[in-house]
């Protein structure tokens, strides 16, 4: 395996995102695996990695400011990464200025340079420069993003979800009941703190590995529980998770249910639904079956349909993802604005699928991490007004800037009878 610096690796990672275009945990994991790095320059290119990523459009704004004329795509990418560290991160000059123009091609490095000079010289005036931008460019997200959230919910609060958006997402970890009680956790544990309003969950200042190993917790945000609560799975029953990768919500419900009841658990991904695999092994959620499965695509597999109907099923629909834009930090470069209406018409077919398998008087709960309309309220609307046999007992929503925690939303029905 190769020995690369911090910066050289955060490069790497750059221009293999903007090549394969794969999400950027994929990406960054990947030169994490060929790299020998210590651990402080582990986490300094993850910080560069992510941290430009972020804030893609402030950075080629500076940079427009700084040199009039076309630079060239590997050239952008260095000065990206320099001028993060000159201008948002504080990185003493000498190091952000020189170390990043070692990363350059010999041609190309008085340019670099001289760019990245002047970035320091300049930096007050750049920095107003900046704040005197449309938030788009402040804040670095799509125009059409910052319009829909400005009509969704006002200007101040879009203003805040972008700047939420921005900081780095805080680590939570859901104590796993089916091997430990939360305050033996706490007690093993020292460094993770309680949630306030939810004994379960912990907050951590970094991965536990010891604690993740041994399947004593799981990492996941405290909004993700909403759509289990709201299944309320009881011991015994009979359970489908739809959409489960990877599989944090289905050994949930798994703790829900005190080990006790069948839990089938789908995904139209084989390899994510090896995670779940891997993670509920790990979880001991003895009680969880995977089965390889695509909503859109495929005919119900016998597998599936020799234990229909089931008492509850649990439907966390493929979305968007808006609500988790912290920690799925390039999801912003990837949306269109058609994709919301394409995203719930995909939504509302799965679910209509998985709701011919709830029993008569059963439960479905549908969920997504989106903060969007079209894939949240107006899909359950939709349901409620082309299938018969269905009634609206309960819909939650959690929104980044007055929750706190993870954008989600989070609809139970009930199938009165067999048409649904």
């Amino acid at each position: 395996m190769a020995q690369r610096c911090a910066r050289e690796t955060a490069l790497a990672a750059l221009r293999l995102w903007r090549q394969k275009r794969c999400f950027a945990d994929s990406i960054i994991s990947g030169v994490f695996a060929n790299a020998q790095l210590t651990a402080s320059d582990r986490a300094f290119a993850l910080e560069l990695f992510y941290g430009v990523l972020r804030n893609l459009t402030l950075l080629d704004f500076w940079i427009g400011c700084l040199r009039a004329s076309r630079i060239e795509t590997t050239v952008r990418q260095i000065l990206r990464l320099g001028l993060y560290q000159v201008l948002i991160l504080k990185t003493p000059e000498y190091a952000a200025v020189h170390e990043t123009v070692g990363l350059a091609p010999q041609k190309q490095r008085p340019i670099v340079n001289a760019i990245l000079r002047a970035a320091a010289r300049q930096r007050n005036e750049l920095l107003a420069r900046a704040d005197a931008q449309p938030l788009s460019v402040r804040a670095s997200h799509p125009q059409f993003l910052v319009e829909r959230w400005r009509q969704h919910f006002g200007a101040d609060q879009a203003e805040v979800l972008c700047t939420w958006n921005n900081a780095p997402p805080r680590i939570y970890g859901r104590i796993n009941r089916l091997k430990i009680d939360p305050g033996a956790f706490l007690q093993l544990y020292p460094d993770s703190r309680p949630v306030w309003d939810n004994s379960d969950f912990v907050q951590l200042n970094s991965l536990p590995a010891a604690a993740l190993e041994s399947g004593h917790c799981y990492i996941q945000d405290p909004s993700t529980v909403v759509a289990c609560e709201l299944l309320d799975p009881k011991p015994g029953e009979k359970i489908l998770d739809a959409c489960a990768a990877p599989g944090g919500k289905t050994a949930y419900v798994a703790q829900l249910m005190q080990g006790r009841g069948t839990i089938i658990a789908c995904d139209r991904d084989a390899q994510r639904l090896q995670i779940v695999n891997d993670n509920v092994a790990r979880l001991g959620a003895t009680i969880i079956h995977t089965i390889h499965h695509d909503w859109l695509r495929e005919h119900l597999p016998r597998e599936i349909a020799s234990l229909e109907p089931f008492d509850r099923v649990l439907v966390d629909a493929p979305c968007t993802n808006t609500g988790v834009m912290r920690r799925r930090i390039d999801v912003r470069w990837r949306l269109q604005p058609h994709d919301f209406g394409r995203m719930a018409d995909e939504q509302f077919i799965i679910t209509c699928a998985a709701l011919q398998l709830v029993k008569p008087g059963g439960v479905l709960v549908y969920s997504t991490c989106s903060l969007e309309p079209e894939e949240n309220q107006r899909v359950v609307r939709r349901l409620l007004s082309e299938l018969p046999g269905l009634s609206l007992e309960a819909e939650r929503g959690l929104l980044p800037f007055s929750d706190g925690f993870d954008g989600a939303f989070a609809a139970k029905l009930l199938k009165t009878h067999n048409r649904a």
